[in-house]
């Protein structure tokens, strides 16, 4: 056995709300890794519709890593959600054309965060929400209803709003290791061979 085929749209047979999210993703500026699965109350369909203002003209990317989990209701801001700040008001007069058109500010006055990037082995929980450009480092953890406003180091432990750093999961020196150690990039028979050293308290990783 050598677990799930990474390759399968619902891996839980007999249960479609649950699924590896790079096989339902549409839009080419949102890159799954495998193994990374989608887990929504309603529709799995869900997720590229919580990717919002996501346009194709500004061309921004929503990059998420290996083995990450998703629950429902996550929600990424994309940059197009963005309005020009630097005058009196931030109102988009020009989006509304019939003469206010002349105010339409270039690509390059728009604030642009670049893009949003997921690590590997990330739990997000129900209802975050991820805002643009925001890089989420390896093995972290969003707590439910946090909103991710800066980056998160990686095997940190993040949650309210503004999201706030909880706890690390490990020493600084234990998280070293575990970013040079990779296990997301095993091959598959080699993580199905150590699964109990991946998952429980006394892994000789830890």
């Amino acid at each position: 056995m050598k677990g799930p085929d990474k390759d399968e749209k619902y891996p839980m047979s007999q249960y479609n709300r649950l699924c590896f999210l790079k096989n339902i993703i549409t839009n080419p500026n949102i890159i799954v890794g495998d193994y990374t699965y989608y887990d929504d109350f309603k529709d799995v369909y869900n997720f590229e519709r919580n990717v919002k203002y996501h346009f194709d003209f500004i061309g921004d990317k929503l990059i998420i890593g290996k083995f990450c989990m998703i629950a429902s209701g996550v929600t990424f801001i994309m940059n197009g959600a963005n309005h020009k700040m630097d005058g009196i008001t931030a109102y988009p007069f020009n989006i509304f054309g019939n003469g206010w058109e002349k105010v339409t500010p270039k690509m390059e006055e728009l604030p642009f965060k670049g893009d949003t990037i997921v690590g590997n082995d990330v739990w997000i929980g129900s209802n975050a929400t991820i805002m643009p450009g925001v890089h989420i480092g390896d093995g972290a953890i969003i707590a439910t209803n946090t909103t991710v406003t800066r980056d998160v180091p990686p095997y940190t432990v993040v949650g309210g709003n503004p999201g706030k750093e909880i706890r690390k999961r490990f020493s600084p020196e234990k998280i070293e290791e575990l970013l040079e150690l990779k296990w997301w990039d095993w091959k598959i028979e080699r993580i199905t061979e150590n699964l109990h050293e991946l998952t429980g308290p006394q892994s000789r990783f830890l």
